[in-house]
């Protein structure tokens, strides 16, 4: 088992540049032909703020306190979930031609995807770092610990990724349905709007839903400057590694039959 994980740990290390140009090309063909290109990493979830903010601020008369920077610091955290979840169920189908042809480590292509999500992100940072110099909002010392969650989500999307670029390959009905899924996902997930006004048992069944302690946790580190104890650091741990195991072990499970159905 040690000398497995030992060769396991060959063979990324071997094929780390490679994972690094598959990033480096998400992005560019993400922005190819753009005129803004990477500066659209900032200004998405601005524009997405200002339209939510007016949406719920004076439609819905939505009265959270600094309401700009409680969306941002959920949704930045459920996008790079759902956007690098997504990408990485096409991440086997999408390299077909290059699968067929050479041998490169097939989890190589869902993981290239989320680390793309990952770097995202932290461009995507700037617009909250913006908004809260906007809003005067304080700066905790917390926003130091803001690694913790963002690796709780990394590690679980990482596994929920190659848990659906696994099946995707066998089932392509998955991937129509996912976009559908994605959408009750985020309404079910407190973005933009306060657990508070949920009925108790709406409460309990929310937090079956992961990104309920991600959002939270990053929340709580951003908005309130309030360090999360030890059961929702557990939980979110927990929650991470089953979901990368059973990611990884479906994956391997599956990835020797993969050239005969793409």
């Amino acid at each position: 088992m040690v000398k497995r994980i030992e060769e396991n740990i060959k063979v990324f290390l071997k094929y780390s540049t490679l994972l690094k140009e598959l990033v480096i090309r998400d992005i560019k063909v993400r922005y190819r032909k753009s005129v803004l290109g990477l500066l659209w990493t900032v200004l998405n979830p601005l524009l997405m703020m200002v339209v939510i903010t007016i949406v719920f601020s004076t439609i819905f008369k939505q009265n959270i306190p600094n309401f700009p920077i409680y969306y941002l610091s959920g949704s930045l955290i459920f996008s790079f979930n759902s956007e690098s979840t997504s990408n990485a169920m096409y991440a086997i189908i999408g390299n077909a031609s290059l699968i067929k042809k050479v041998y490169i480590p097939k989890y190589l292509f869902p993981l290239s995807k989320t680390v793309s999500g990952l770097v995202n992100l932290g461009f995507s940072f700037i617009a909250m770092v913006f908004v809260m110099i906007i809003t005067n909002a304080p700066f905790y010392p917390t926003l130091l610990l803001l690694p913790i969650p963002i690796v709780y989500t990394f590690i679980f999307s990482t596994g929920l990724g190659l848990f659906l670029g696994a099946f995707a390959v066998y089932f392509r009905d998955i991937c129509h349905f996912y976009g559908v899924f994605i959408l009750a996902w985020t309404y079910l997930t407190p973005i933009f709007y306060p657990v508070e006004i949920l009925p108790p048992t709406v409460l309990t069944l929310m937090k079956l839903n992961p990104m309920y302690h991600y959002v939270g946790y990053f929340r709580d580190l951003i908005l309130y400057g309030i360090v999360p104890g030890m059961r929702t650091n557990f939980y979110c741990i927990v929650i991470s590694l089953i979901t990368f195991i059973v990611g990884v072990i479906v994956f391997y499970k599956k990835q020797d039959n993969f050239v005969l159905y793409i």
